[in-house]
């Protein structure tokens, strides 16, 4: 497929990015989620030190009150998307985020930082559900899919770099200054919205704010076979990968006793997900999402499973670490970018609606799992590990579901409301 134009979609602004500076805008919006998460991975020991938090398993919390703010938001940016159109919400969105980070860079407590955590991802919320709309109203199919998996190419930038930002920040200044950081760079991502994104909604596919219909669409996506397998699936690789992020400073800290260490092999980690994501993109329009996306699952199955048969062995080490989880990661990034698009594919008459909800699922779902995996650290990786065979199976047994019990093969999607129902 092409992207709209304003001939097949009036109402479109005519003037807007071009297709790489809108990948990168789309990967941009993203990114200031993986900054606000990552860049305070190395700060989480000073964190606690200045706030008296004394047990570390609790530090994760600074983590983990962001991801529940920022998905359980999801579900009301959608709908208002759909009525009032994408650029306020997105607007409105990094206001409140850059808020709340100034409010995070003052607090007095860690009550207090946590609160402001939550609402820097309630204003964070708009950054996942109203791109994915943004995407949806210009693009379908496997092209979306590669605008998507574009996008996190340079979304995935931001994690590989992000805990050396925070690690910079701390040989400079306290780490308070990470939280000026992340509102310095809403504010830039805020400024480039309104100087050059139009509004991608044409009024005609404007959506009221009627409580029937708008459980009707959440009803839609609720019982779309498809769009909730792969919504399902999603949350649970999601919840493998949050995992990854709430145990990983401590594993290089604790674990393994390099913290020195950590900002680079995190980064060659976060790596192995850009990579995978520009392999993607570059076959998935040949290839096909169900092909890549079902064999990448596999291997994230199997790979964690060997990563554990390793550690119980008493053969792991930082680099066999590193090495493991980087493959482990290559597999999510081939899976992430196309299990998001399958489950859009069939919701493009209620793209901000899904969108929402998917989010608010996969997210705060993820959120949740990911921190009792990370609760369960132990001092060694195998809580983390076992962590992932077990959520990939999960993931494993909703892609069944959706497709029938059947994996690799590409079919046409049936639209809402026909037989895509459960």
């Amino acid at each position: 497929m092409t992207p709209i134009t304003p001939s097949q979609a009036p109402g479109v602004a005519r003037r807007g990015p071009g297709f790489a500076e809108f990948v990168c805008l789309i990967a941009m919006m993203m990114a200031l989620n993986a900054l606000a998460i990552d860049a305070m991975l190395p700060a989480l020991p000073a964190i606690g030190e200045a706030l008296g938090v004394a047990d570390e398993n609790s530090r994760q919390w600074v983590i983990t009150a962001y991801l529940l703010g920022f998905g359980g938001a999801q579900l009301i940016y959608g709908p208002l998307a759909d009525r009032y159109g994408r650029r306020p919400l997105l607007l409105a969105g990094i206001g409140v985020y850059v808020a709340f980070s100034a409010l995070a860079a003052f607090a007095p407590s860690f009550e207090t930082l946590i609160l402001s955590r939550i609402g820097m991802g309630l204003g964070a919320a708009a950054l996942r559900a109203v791109p994915l709309s943004v995407v949806r109203d210009l693009y379908s199919g496997r092209t979306m899919a590669r605008v998507m998996s574009l996008s996190f190419l340079v979304f995935l930038g931001v994690p590989i770099l992000a805990p050396s930002v925070g690690a910079a920040v701390l040989l400079v200044g306290p780490w308070r200054w990470i939280f000026g950081v992340l509102g310095l760079a809403g504010a830039a991502v805020a400024a480039w919205i309104a100087l050059r994104l139009p509004e991608t909604l044409a009024e005609e596919n404007r959506r009221p704010l009627r409580i029937a219909p708008l459980l009707a669409g959440f009803l839609e996506v609720l019982t779309h076979r498809t769009a909730m397998g792969y919504t399902l699936a999603m949350t649970a690789v999601s919840g493998a990968l949050f995992g990854f992020i709430n145990s990983s400073q401590q594993i290089f800290f604790d674990a393994f006793g390099l913290p020195d260490l950590f900002p680079l092999i995190f980064a060659a980690i976060a790596g192995a997900i850009a990579v995978a994501s520009l392999v993607n993109a570059r076959f998935v329009e040949k290839l096909g999402t169900r092909l890549i996306s079902h064999a990448a699952l596999m291997g994230f199955i199997a790979l964690p499973a060997a990563h554990t048969a390793i550690a119980l062995a008493g053969h792991e080490t930082v680099w066999t670490f590193a090495v493991m989880q980087a493959l482990t990661m290559f597999c999510f990034g081939l899976i992430a970018g196309n299990f998001g698009a399958m489950a859009m594919e069939p919701m493009g008459r209620i793209a901000g609606t899904a969108a929402s909800v998917q989010g608010v699922i996969s997210t705060l779902g993820g959120a949740l799992l990911g921190f009792g995996i990370g609760q369960q650290f132990d001092g060694t990786v195998i809580p983390m590990t076992t962590g992932f065979v077990v959520m990939g199976v999960v993931a494993l047994g909703f892609v069944l579901w959706a497709e029938r019990g059947r994996l690799f093969v590409a079919r046409h999607l049936p639209p809402v409301g026909a037989d895509g129902k459960a």
